[in-house]
């Protein structure tokens, strides 16, 4: 698909969200990366069972001729602070109409009207244009390109997951939750499997004769939402920006005809080869993966560990098997894995291999 947009929406058997659930101890969630970023733990989801390993092992775990798929997004300091009037209000930017116009998730959203400014620098401001449902506005910017950049990086922070420190990035956050890969800017979550790669591990798998090419998904803030509804047939994805060049889906193509596996880094990753069947793709997509969608694309996927009854979850559990998910889970949080944005990772299979 070239130009497109992908209809699929939800491809799965309708399931209850609460299959889904787990308990993970507070003490779990990773507040900062390790340092080095792969010196982060891994769970090898192996034929007989898990196996512990390091990010840094994945050089031996991968076979020669094995294609790495990563997200080259980049986090936009999209989180910004005003006012309106003598009221405080939050802006967190979802996605660009235009030049100078966004839709944002606004807090609090209940008073804002059209035609509301709100002043975030003295030479700085927006509008709201328009007030949707569930907290989210669209704003027109008084000013819009290289200059509205200019501006997000002077006074914009970066919207950071709330369960990080409740949200709140500082300095060390803006080299943190980039990956090394990060130079198409429009993301405002981090595609975080990619953070635990390091430029020696990366020369590493060269040598091992892996091979790797980039997309671009533009992660929207929809994945920190949780998912409210009782069962996935209602829940709406928010749909994403995303792009497989030519030359990626031509790699792609030989690495399957060649038997060796394509491995996504990062469920963003994995959604878009799924959208886009491996071919060249430019457009939004709202693929909602659950147990029972068919993978196509992707045979072994990197990922960290995901929120409960999270779409994330969902996902991983489409591609591995439920039953395996929450044993592997219950494995990792037993042996005291770190979950989430800056947490560790685990290596999967897909379960019809």
């Amino acid at each position: 698909m070239l130009d497109g947009e992908d209809k699929s929406c939800h491809l799965g058997r309708v399931m209850r969200v609460d299959a889904f659930d787990f308990d993970l101890p507070r003490t779990l969630i990773a507040e900062r990366p390790m340092v080095p970023r792969d010196a982060a733990r891994l769970l090898v989801a192996g034929p007989d069972g898990p196996l512990d390993r390091r990010v840094s092992d994945l050089p031996g775990l991968l076979e020669p001729g094995d294609l790495l798929v990563f997200n080259d997004t980049r986090v936009i300091p999209a989180r910004l602070t005003g006012l309106r009037g003598a009221a405080g209000v939050e802006l967190t930017l979802l996605e660009a109409v235009d030049a100078v116009t966004w839709t944002a998730f606004a807090r609090p959203a209940k008073k804002l009207r059209p035609g509301d400014r709100i002043v975030f620098a003295p030479d700085f401001t927006a509008t709201v244009a328009i007030k949707g449902d569930d907290g989210q506005v669209t704003v027109t910017f008084d000013r819009g390109g290289d200059d509205l950049r200019a501006a997000l990086n002077r006074f914009g922070r970066l919207p950071l997951p709330p369960y990080i420190r409740k949200g709140q990035a500082d300095e060390a956050d803006r080299a943190d939750y980039q990956t090394i890969f990060a130079k198409s800017e429009g993301a405002v979550a981090a595609p975080t499997a990619g953070l635990h790669f390091t430029e020696s591990l990366l020369e590493r798998l060269e040598q091992a004769g892996v091979g790797r090419i980039t997309l671009t998904l533009h992660v929207g803030a929809g994945t920190f939402l949780p998912v409210k509804v009782e069962n996935t047939r209602d829940h709406r994805m928010h749909a994403e920006w995303g792009c497989l060049s030519a030359e990626a889906a031509s790699a792609i193509k030989a690495a399957k005809a060649a038997g060796k596996k394509v491995v996504a880094v990062g469920t963003t990753s994995a959604r878009l080869l799924e959208a886009s069947g491996g071919l060249a793709f430019e457009g939004r997509t709202d693929i909602f993966l659950t147990p029972g969608s068919r993978f196509h694309v992707v045979d072994r996927l990197l990922t960290n560990f995901h929120l409960p009854r999270s779409t994330l979850f969902m996902l991983v559990a489409a591609f591995a098997g439920l039953e395996r998910m929450h044993a592997l889970y219950a494995h990792a949080i037993s042996q005291g894995y770190r979950f989430y944005s800056y947490g560790d990772a685990c290596l999967l299979s897909r379960e019809d291999r």
